[in-house]
């Protein structure tokens, strides 16, 4: 029935997409800011998610078959990205602007590349983000009410993220400059270990395809 799709189908996404746990990466991610340039990363971000999971939704799994690319793959070059940027983000290694945090200058390049890399791919559209989608639209069977109601509910989902984002700016300013940076650091590591896990699962699926 379509309410049972649509019920399980909002579930997995809230799951894999996970906007609580995103907020405090957004935070550090955009740490040194302003207000509206947080805006323009997590609206931009969340508009290039909700595109990539949409475009997955409707033909990535038609995509990959003739690349012959697998899920796998994805999770393995997810978890080595996020983890070069957890490294970075430990020793403070982001980029030469980053390295002279007090006096960075916040560019219109750097608001792009930060929304498009980590945080829409592949944090936010990452590999079970893309599984998920992909899943589902195998539920639907080519059925276009399903279909639509798998793309509505992939809104909603970067819906939520984006309202967790915004709600994070007001958590930095309260954290100011030293618990940001501490934050920061504790948060690459924890980033490291979800990176790790990345690529295990990613291996552990390359072992056993038959459960993909």
């Amino acid at each position: 029935m379509l309410l049972d799709y649509i019920s399980a189908a909002l579930v997995t996404l809230l799951v894999t997409l996970d906007p609580v746990a995103l907020a405090p990466i957004f935070m550090s991610l955009t740490r040194g800011m302003t207000a509206e340039e947080r805006r323009r990363v997590s609206t931009r971000a969340s508009l290039i998610a909700f595109c990539i999971l949409a475009f997955f939704g409707l033909g990535g799994e038609v995509l990959l078959r003739l690349l012959g690319v697998g899920i796998p793959a994805f999770r393995i070059s997810g978890g080595l990205l996020l983890f070069w940027i957890a490294f970075e983000m430990v020793f403070e290694r982001r980029n030469e602007r980053k390295q002279h945090t007090a006096d960075i200058a916040i560019t219109e390049d750097h608001i792009r590349n930060i929304a498009a890399f980590p945080l829409a791919i592949p944090l936010m559209a990452g590999p079970g983000a893309i599984t998920a989608v992909i899943l589902l639209a195998g539920r639907a069977d080519g059925n276009l009410v399903y279909l639509s109601s798998l793309i509505l509910l992939i809104a909603l989902g970067i819906l939520s993220c984006l309202i967790v984002f915004s709600a994070a700016e007001r958590v930095s300013r309260w954290l100011g400059v030293t618990g940001n940076v501490v934050l920061t650091r504790l948060l690459g590591v924890i980033l490291a270990g979800l990176a790790v896990q990345f690529i295990i699962d990613g291996i552990v699926a390359l072992l056993r395809p038959q459960t993909l």
